[in-house]
């Protein structure tokens, strides 16, 4: 199914800013990614770049709130699956070319004291980042408590990784993440969700 226009330009937006953050990035380089004319970006969104980058933030963390969840998935030790987690991480990062991993941390970190709108935005995604992570640990059997303690976590030094690996060129930083925090719950079984086959896997080592 083709998409809409509106669906384009935000994908665009998403991706534009992934690269090149908010700032630089133009009305006439989403126009020019998204293949819409440049009144088509004004006529979808009257409030303009800002918007735009709203709801293409929105969006994007949507996608990216799944991912953790979606390698966890094949983990009964929480423990190996942290460590699972970062090695997938280290793995994109190379694979992409030491590319930005997603929009979201790097908007933030850019307009944080200068676009309280998006600053606001990319604070409701980071919540509803914990607060679905925390509720899908809970699912995998964790009290609520350690839920929450574990994906602040993994957040946390999932972003402070993809912003080190990607300086440095080196997927260490991601690597001794996983390392340093999973031990930690070795041992820690994961319960098994519906209509998932949670089989014990190894995080592996690098």
């Amino acid at each position: 199914m083709a998409r809409s226009t509106r669906e384009s330009i935000l994908t665009a937006a998403a991706e534009l800013m992934r690269h090149k953050g908010y700032a630089g990035v133009g009305m006439k380089d989403i126009a020019q990614a998204s293949g819409a004319p440049i009144g088509s970006l004004y006529h979808h969104f009257r409030g303009g770049k800002v918007q735009i980058a709203r709801e293409a933030l929105v969006n994007a963390g949507a996608a990216y709130g799944l991912l953790i969840p979606t390698v966890v998935d094949g983990y009964a030790d929480l423990g190996e699956a942290i460590e699972g987690v970062f090695v997938q991480a280290a793995d994109d990062m190379a694979q992409t070319g030491f590319a930005n991993m997603c929009p979201v941390a790097s908007v933030a970190a850019e307009v944080s004291d200068t676009v309280e709108e998006l600053r606001a935005t990319a604070g409701d995604i980071f919540n509803g980042w914990v607060d679905g992570g925390s509720a899908y640990f809970v699912s995998r059997g964790l009290d609520e408590t350690l839920a929450r303690r574990v994906t602040l976590a993994l957040i946390g030094a999932l972003e402070g990784g993809f912003l080190l690996a990607r300086a440095m060129r080196d997927i260490e930083p991601l690597l001794a993440a996983g390392r340093a925090l999973g031990p930690q719950y070795r041992g820690v079984g994961l319960r098994k969700r519906a209509g998932i086959s949670a089989a014990p896997r190894s995080a592996g080592t690098r």
